[in-house]
C-alpha cells in the first residue's frame, strides 16, 4: 500500500475495474435467489444536488449488503425524462417556448437536451460508486417504455378503470395543463375577506369572499339549514351586485355558520366545495376563468384581464357601486401547483382518469401487505388514501411525454384505440390504421400526453419488461424493495401500488425504504429550484472523495431529515484516514504471513475475543440492515473498528507483533491470524459504505489469498459469537481503560511502569486472564499482575 491514499486515481481505476469485470451484473437468478430493487428514476429537470446523493446512497448500501449476503441483485437505473419538468428545463436552457414551435421540433430539442443531462447524471452516479447494473438502464421516453406504458393504459381501458369524461378539473394556468390531487401543495397566503352586499327579499345579505373576480360566475348562495339568521331566505332569490342577475338561496349542511357571515356564494368554480355543491344540487356552469389564466371575454367589466388584475378591478367597481361594505385581512391556506407554485384553478375540461375512489379499501389493505421502513411512514399513505376526493387525472396538455394511443372518430366522436401490435404510437403523426365502428375513416388525434407519474408509476412493469418478448415478471415481481423520499408517498408510492394491483393483482414490492430530506438550514429543503445545495455532487466528490460523501450519507437515521454543509464531511475524512492507516499498520505486520502456511498460530484470548466481536457485529449489523437502518448499522461497525480494533486490540498485540522473540513465533502468528481475519471482516462490513477504499485495501493484500477479484464478491457470513469471550473482552477493556484513566489523571505517560496491577474478575473469566498475562503487561506496562475473584 502507498504511504498516502490517492482517492482521485483509485476511485476512477476501481470504477473501470468493476465495470470491466461485471461485478454488479444481474445473472437472471440462475444460481442465487433474486433481490430486486425499484430505483426512483430521477427527473431530468436540472442539476442534481446533495439531497439526491443522500437518499440514493442510503438505498445503494442495501443493494451492496444484499449482494454480499448472497443474493443475485437486480438493481436497475432509470431516468424520468418526459413531462412538464423536462419541458420547463428545455425552455429555460434553450430560451424557447414549447407553445411557439411545432411539436416535433420541440420534442427533438427535448431529446437533445436530456441526452446531455443524462450523460452527466450517469457519470456522477457511477463516480459515487452506485453498484447499478447499467445494462438495465431505461428512460421513460424510450420506445420500449412508451410501449409498456401505452399497453398498460389500454389494459385499464379494457378493465373500465381508465375513462374519459368532461368535468371540473384541477388546472394550472401557468403550465396550462390539468393536474392531479397529488400535485397540490397547500401554501399559506395573505388574503382579504371582502364583504359584499347582495340583496334578498328587500334586505341586504352580506357575503364574504376572497374571490370577488368570480362574481359573474355566481350560481347560488348557500346557507346552513340550522342557521336561524337565514332560514327565512331559503328558497328565495338573491340579486348579485354589479351584474344584477338573480340566483337562488339554497341550504346545505356543509355551509359553515362560523366562517365569514355564514352565507356563502357558490361560483363556478371557486374551490372544491363549489364543484361538490354544483354536482350535488345540479347547478349550471358559468364560465369565468379561461385555461390561460385570463377572465373570459364575455364577462362584463373584467373580461380579458388576468386573474389578479381582474380582482383589483372588480373591487374598484364594487366600491364605486357601494356594494363593498368592508374588507378584513386574513391568512388562509391556498392550493398551489407543486411544480410552479401557481394558485390552482378549477375549470371544466375533458380529461382521462384512472378510477381510484372505488378501490380505496383495496389500497388500504395493500398497505398492510408491505413492510414500511420506517414503520410510521405507513400512516402517511393511509391518511392520503382515506382522504382521496378525486379520481386520478392522468392526461396533461403538454408536448413532451408519452402520447395517449387514442384517436376520436370525426363522425361519431367515439374513441378509437391503437392495436397492441402497433405500439408505441404517436396519434399526432399517424392514424389508427382501421375504420371506426360507424364506418368513418377520419379521426382526430388525442393531443394530450400521460402525466409523468402515469409512466413512472409502472416502473416495476418497466423493470419486468411487462408483456414484452423478454418478460421477466416471474423473476423480479413483486420487487424486493422500493426506495424513495417521504414527500412522494402520495404520488409515486400510491400510484405504483394502484397500477401494480390493477395490472398484476399483487403489491409492487415487499418492502419500501423511505428516506428523509437534506436541509440547507432549519426548515429549508435543498432543492434544484432554490439553488441552495452548495457545491454540486461531482464537485464534492472531486474535492472530498466519493467514500467521504457516502460515509456521511449513512449517518442519519432512516426517514429523518438532516442538514448538510461541507464541514459535515470532516468526520468522514478522519474515518477514512484512520481506516487507511490502521490497515497499513496491520498489513505491515502481515507481510510475512501466509494463511495456512508457516508457524502454527497460537490464539490467545484477546485474539479469540476480537474474532468473536467481528461475528457479533456482523450479526447485529445484519439485523439492522434487514430493517434498512444503514445509519444504525454503521454506528455499531464504527464501534468495532474505532474502539475494539484500534483502541484496544492493536494496542494489546503490538508487542507480540514487534517482539516475537519475547512472546514466541506461535503467539505472533496467532496475532497475525486474528489481525488478518479481523481486518478482512471489518473491510467486508465497511464495503457497503465506502466501497472504493475498502476494495483498494483488499486488492493491495487480501486478493492474493481470497482469490476473488474484488472485495465486493465476498460474502458476509453470520455466526453466533461466544458469549464468554465477549464478556472477557468487555471486562478487559474496562481494566485497560481504568489504567489509562489513572495515568492520565496523574499526567503520566502511558508507558510509565506500574509496579503491581491487581485485576478483580469473575471466576468464569479467570482462565482467559491467566492466558493473557503477558498481553496485559505489555499494553499496561505492568511489572506484576495479581488476579483476584
Amino acid at each position: 500500500m502507498d504511504k498516502k491514499y490517492d482517492f482521485r486515481k483509485t476511485e476512477k481505476e476501481l470504477q473501470d475495474l468493476w465495470e470491466e469485470e461485471g461485478i454488479y451484473r444481474y445473472q437472471n437468478g440462475r444460481d442465487r435467489k433474486v433481490f430486486s430493487i425499484d430505483t426512483p428514476p430521477p427527473t431530468v429537470s436540472g442539476k442534481l444536488h446533495i439531497g439526491h446523493v443522500f437518499s440514493y446512497t442510503q438505498a445503494e448500501m442495501i443493494a451492496r449488503y444484499k449482494r454480499m449476503r448472497g443474493y443475485d441483485v437486480f438493481y436497475p437505473f432509470g431516468f424520468d425524462d418526459n413531462g412538464l419538468p423536462t419541458e420547463r428545463l428545455v425552455e429555460k436552457d434553450s430560451g424557447i417556448r414549447a407553445a411557439d414551435m411545432p411539436g416535433s421540433l420541440f420534442r427533438d430539442k427535448c431529446m437533445e437536451t436530456i441526452a446531455a443531462y443524462e450523460a452527466d447524471f450517469k457519470s456522477m452516479w457511477q463516480r459515487l460508486g452506485l453498484s447499478v447494473d447499467w445494462s438495465l438502464q431505461y428512460q421513460t421516453v424510450s420506445d420500449d417504455t412508451r410501449r409498456i406504458s401505452q399497453r398498460a393504459f389500454l389494459e385499464l381501458v379494457k378493465q373500465k378503470r381508465a375513462y374519459r369524461k368532461e368535468s371540473p378539473v384541477l388546472w394550472c394556468t401557468q403550465c396550462r395543463t390539468s393536474i392531479a390531487q397529488a400535485e397540490l401543495e397547500m401554501k399559506e397566503q395573505e388574503s382579504v375577506f371582502n364583504y359584499l352586499a347582495f340583496e334578498a327579499e328587500g334586505e341586504t345579505l352580506l357575503i364574504a369572499t376572497t374571490r370577488p373576480e368570480l362574481l359573474y360566475g355566481c350560481v347560488c348562495v348557500f346557507v346552513n339549514p340550522e342557521d336561524e339568521r337565514y332560514r327565512h331566505l331559503a328558497g328565495k332569490k338573491a340579486r348579485v351586485p354589479l351584474y344584477g342577475f338573480e340566483i337562488p338561496v339554497l341550504t346545505d349542511e356543509q355551509a359553515s355558520m362560523d366562517k365569514g357571515t355564514g352565507a356563502v356564494m357558490c361560483a363556478t368554480y371557486g374551490d372544491t366545495a363549489d364543484t361538490a355543491w354544483c354536482e350535488k344540487h345540479g347547478l349550471p356552469y358559468k364560465r369565468v376563468i379561461c385555461p390561460d389564466g385570463t377572465i373570459d371575454q364575455e364577462v362584463p367589466l373584467i373580461g380579458g384581464m388576468k386573474i389578479r388584475q381582474a380582482r383589483e378591478a372588480i373591487l374598484q367597481e364594487l366600491e364605486k357601486d357601494g356594494a363593498l361594505v368592508r374588507r378584513e385581512e386574513m391568512t388562509h391556506m391556498v392550493a398551489v401547483h407543486e411544480r410552479c407554485g401557481t394558485d390552482v384553478e378549477i375549470i371544466p375540461s375533458s380529461q382521462w382518469y384512472i378510477d381510484v375512489l372505488s378501490e380505496k379499501e383495496r389500497f388500504l389493505a395493500a398497505a398492510d401487505e408491505i413492510r414500511w421502513h420506517p414503520a410510521h411512514m405507513k400512516s402517511r399513505y393511509i391518511s392520503w388514501v382515506e382522504n382521496l376526493k378525486w379520481d386520478w387525472c392522468i392526461s396533461r396538455q403538454r408536448y413532451f411525454g408519452v402520447p395517449f394511443p387514442v384517436w376520436y372518430c370525426k363522425s361519431c366522436k367515439e374513441p378509437v384505440f391503437a392495436e397492441e401490435d402497433r405500439l408505441p404510437v404517436n396519434p399526432a403523426e399517424e392514424g389508427p390504421g382501421k375504420t371506426c365502428r360507424c364506418g368513418c375513416r377520419e379521426f382526430i388525434p388525442e393531443t394530450a400526453v400521460f402525466d409523468t407519474w402515469a409512466t413512472s408509476s409502472v416502473s416495476p412493469l418497466i423493470n419486468a419488461r411487462y408483456k414484452e418478448a423478454d418478460d421477466r415478471s416471474g423473476e423480479i415481481l413483486p420487487m424486493g424493495m422500493r426506495h424513495q423520499a417521504h414527500e412522494i408517498i402520495r404520488t409515486w408510492a400510491f400510484y405504483t401500488i394502484v397500477r401494480s394491483l390493477y395490472h398484476t393483482g399483487s403489491i409492487p414490492w415487499k418492502d419500501i425504504m423511505i428516506s428523509g430530506f437534506v436541509l440547507a438550514k432549519p426548515g429549508e429543503k435543498i432543492s434544484k429550484s432554490k439553488s441552495n445545495g452548495g457545491l454540486s455532487p461531482m464537485e464534492l466528490i472531486e474535492t472530498h472523495s466519493a467514500d467521504a460523501i457516502r460515509y456521511w450519507a449513512a449517518g442519519a437515521k432512516l426517514g429523518t431529515d438532516t442538514f448538510f454543509s461541507e464541514e459535515d464531511l470532516r468526520p468522514s475524512k478522519r474515518f477514512l484516514n484512520k481506516l487507511y492507516n490502521a490497515s497499513r499498520f496491520a498489513l505491515m505486520h502481515l507481510e510475512d504471513y501466509r494463511p495456512g502456511e508457516g508457524t502454527e498460530p497460537v490464539l490467545l484470548p484477546a485474539d479469540l475475543w476480537i474474532l468473536e466481536r467481528v461475528k457479533e457485529t456482523v450479526t447485529d449489523a445484519e439485523a439492522l440492515l434487514e430493517e434498512y437502518e444503514t445509519g444504525q448499522a454503521r454506528k455499531i461497525i464504527d464501534e468495532l473498528f474505532w474502539e475494539d480494533f484500534c483502541d484496544y486490540y492493536i494496542e494489546i498485540v503490538k508487542e507480540r507483533l514487534y517482539q516475537p522473540e519475547k512472546h514466541g513465533a506461535g503467539e505472533r502468528a496467532g496475532a497475525q491470524y486474528a489481525l488478518y481475519h479481523t481486518l478482512l471482516g471489518i473491510l467486508k462490513l465497511y464495503a457497503i459504505y465506502v466501497p472504493y477504499i475498502t476494495d483498494y485495501i483488499y486488492r493491495s493484500y487480501f486478493r492474493e489469498f481470497e482469490k476473488e477479484v474484488s472485495l465486493h464478491c465476498l460474502l458476509w457470513t453470520a455466526e453466533k459469537p461466544d458469549s464468554q469471550l465477549l464478556a472477557f473482552g468487555n471486562h478487559l477493556k474496562e481494566v485497560i481503560a481504568g489504567v489509562r484513566k489513572e495515568k492520565t489523571e496523574r499526567q503520566e505517560s502511558m508507558k510509565e511502569p506500574i509496579p503491581q496491577l491487581v485485576i478483580t474478575c469473575p471466576g468464569k473469566l479467570m482462565k482467559f486472564y491467566k492466558k493473557s498475562e503477558k498481553d496485559i503487561m505489555a499494553c499496561t506496562s505492568a511489572e506484576k499482575i495479581i488476579f483476584r475473584n
